[in-house]
C-alpha cells in the first residue's frame, strides 16, 4: 500500500470510529436501504428474472410510480426496474445501478442537513402512498435517494420463493476515496464495517454501514476509468443476505438457473454466490455472517441478524 493511501486509510478509519451517535450533528436518522433502481434493456425479461429465478414479489404495496416494482418480502424493501435510456445505452462506461434510496426518519431534517453543509439536494416529493423522498449527487455524481415511509397497512410475509432474507449491501465504482467519504464518512457518519483487497496488503473494497442500521454500501476501489459495461455489471452490485448460500445455490439450479458463481468464500471470510440479470447487473447472494477470518482487517461492527 501506498504511503498516501496508508494515510488517508488511517484518517478515514478514525472518522469512521467517530461517527456512530444517533443524531450526529443534527442529521437524521439514516437506517437502512430502502431501495434499489437498476437500468434494464427489457423490463419484462428481466422481470422474469427477479420474480421466477430469485423469488421476489411483482408489486409493491401502495407503489405508483411507473417503474416495474419488486417486492423483498417481509421488509419494506423493493427493486425498481428503470427503462433504459437511450443515451445509457450508447455509453459502455456508465453504470446500470441507477440509485440506492435509504430510510431515514426525517427527510425535510436530513434535507436541511444537506443544504446547511452546502449541497444542492433536489426537492422534497411525496408519493401516493405517503412517503416521503429526495434525492442528491454524491461527489461523483451517483444519484442517492432518502425516503421517509409511513408504516404499511398491508402485513407482509416471507415469500417462499424468494432467494434471500433481505437486502444487506449495494456496491459501486469509487473514483476518489477521500471525496467519496467526505460525503458518506464525515458527513452522513456511515461507518467503517470491513476493507480488504485482493492482496493482504491492499485496498480494493471499503464497506460502510449506514449510521444507525446493519445494511452497509461497498466502494469498489481501483477499477480502470475505460472498464466496459461487462465490468462495470460487476462492480456496480446489490445483495441479498441467506442464512445458508449452498441451500440457496440448490434453489437456483432447481429453478433451471445455473449460470452463477460460486458458491465461494470471499476474502471477508463471507460464503456468497453471484447472479447476474439479463444485463449482466451483478446480484450477490451471501450470508450474513463469515465461516472465516476475513483478509487483511477484522470487521468493525455488528452483522446483520436474519
Amino acid at each position: 500500500m501506498s504511503t498516501r493511501l496508508f494515510v488517508l486509510c488511517s484518517l478515514l478509519s478514525g472518522a469512521m470510529w467517530a461517527s456512530g451517535s444517533p443524531k450526529q450533528s443534527g442529521r437524521a436518522r439514516i437506517t437502512g436501504i430502502d431501495h434499489v433502481t437498476i437500468y434494464v434493456s427489457d423490463i419484462e425479461k428481466s422481470r422474469r428474472f427477479y420474480s421466477d429465478v430469485l423469488g421476489l414479489t411483482v408489486g409493491c404495496p401502495q407503489y405508483s410510480g411507473s417503474e416495474t416494482c419488486l417486492h423483498v418480502d417481509p421488509s419494506e424493501q423493493y427493486v425498481l426496474l428503470k427503462p433504459l435510456s437511450t443515451k445509457i445505452r450508447m455509453d459502455a462506461h456508465k453504470s446500470w445501478l441507477a440509485e440506492i434510496t435509504f430510510a431515514t426518519d426525517d427527510v425535510w431534517d436530513l434535507r436541511q442537513y444537506l443544504r446547511t453543509h452546502g449541497l444542492h439536494p433536489g426537492p422534497t416529493q411525496k408519493e401516493s402512498d405517503g412517503a416521503q423522498y429526495f434525492r442528491v449527487l454524491d461527489p461523483e455524481g451517483n444519484s442517492i435517494g432518502f425516503v421517509h415511509r409511513p408504516p404499511s397497512k398491508i402485513a407482509n410475509t416471507a415469500s417462499s420463493k424468494q432467494i434471500g432474507l433481505r437486502m444487506i449491501h449495494a456496491g459501486f465504482v469509487v473514483k476518489d476515496l477521500a471525496a467519496e467519504s467526505r460525503f458518506y464518512v464525515d458527513l452522513l457518519g456511515f461507518r467503517l464495517y470491513w476493507r480488504g483487497g485482493f492482496k493482504d496488503d491492499g485496498t480494493d473494497w471499503y464497506e460502510l454501514q449506514v449510521p444507525d442500521g446493519p445494511d452497509w454500501i461497498e466502494y469498489m476501489l481501483n477499477i480502470p476509468a475505460n472498464a466496459d459495461h461487462k465490468e462495470l455489471g460487476v462492480q456496480n452490485h446489490f445483495s441479498f443476505g441467506v442464512k445458508d448460500v449452498h441451500a440457496a445455490a440448490a434453489e437456483l439450479r432447481s429453478r433451471g438457473y445455473q449460470t452463477f458463481d460460486g458458491p465461494e468464500v470471499g476474502r471477508d471470510g463471507k460464503d456468497s454466490l453471484d447472479a447476474y440479470d439479463p444485463d449482466d447487473t451483478r446480484v450477490e447472494i451471501m450470508e450474513l455472517t463469515p465461516v472465516q477470518k476475513p483478509c487483511c482487517h477484522p470487521y468493525t461492527a455488528e452483522h446483520p441478524k436474519p
